[in-house]
């Protein structure tokens, strides 16, 4: 199988371009393997689950959407009136988000976010947004790197799951979990599309709780604004100045 270093953004193109024969496969060797739907990727303000459209209600000021994928996030901000920044590390990504936003003073960046440079308002990590630290240990340097992002009085909307539940033992409530991670939410994938496969990178779940601890530790103001009927949330993070 061919390795194909933006397979994401060749996906994405697919669909935006008219190409679309099959979804994105997203396997792990330590969890279900799964499906991406590129429709959903592309979805409209409507289809969106409640608490995703929460996060969008939320925004505010200047909004950076990390991760922007194919814009679905930043063309309803836009249509709010909002100045939108979008940034994401595809290359694919990045194309399909500056095809489909209308206004000329929307910025769209082909950006690692630890590099990026700015100052917003609203910082958007939504689709499981703490999967950008990658690792437990990352957390701490990631939220110092996020706070220095933020104008006075902004916020940080981030959504995450507790996996818990996969590794839970019902009869007697132990976690059975790979021993050579440091926490049962770190999660190694590899996408797979049209007969090639993404290298692996890692990705990390955090519950609720073990956000705000290490947000606290870092200074911030944490709420839980919504929880999701799948052992999913929705937290606001923000800093007084």
């Amino acid at each position: 199988m061919d390795i194909h270093s933006d397979l994401y953004g060749k996906a994405l193109l697919d669909f935006h371009q008219g190409n679309y024969t099959e979804d994105i496969s997203v396997l792990s060797p330590s969890i279900e393997d799964d499906v991406m739907p590129l429709p959903y990727l592309f979805r409209s303000y409507d289809q969106m689950p409640v608490m995703e459209k929460k996060a969008l209600q939320l925004s505010k000021g200047t909004v950076l959407d990390v991760g922007a994928g194919a814009g679905s996030h930043c063309l309803y901000l836009e249509k709010k009136g909002l100045q939108v920044t979008a940034l994401d590390q595809s290359a694919g990504a990045v194309q399909v988000i500056k095809e489909r936003l209308k206004k000329s003073d929307s910025k769209v960046l082909h950006e690692n976010i630890w590099n990026h440079k700015g100052s917003y308002d609203t910082i958007l990590l939504l689709m499981n947004g703490t999967g950008i630290f990658e690792k437990l240990e990352r957390v701490p340097l990631c939220l110092e790197l996020l706070k220095n992002l933020l104008h006075k009085n902004g916020q940080i909307l981030i959504d995450s799951s507790d996996l818990r539940f996969l590794y839970e033992d019902e009869e007697d409530g132990g976690l059975w979990v790979d021993p050579s991670k440091e926490y049962y939410g770190e999660v190694t994938f590899s996408l797979h599309y049209k007969g090639m496969e993404s290298a692996s990178f890692e990705w990390l779940y955090m519950d609720y709780e073990l956000l705000k601890t290490h947000a606290t530790h870092a200074g911030f103001k944490i709420e839980l604004v919504q929880k999701g009927a799948h052992y999913d949330y929705l937290a606001r993070l923000s800093v007084d100045v």
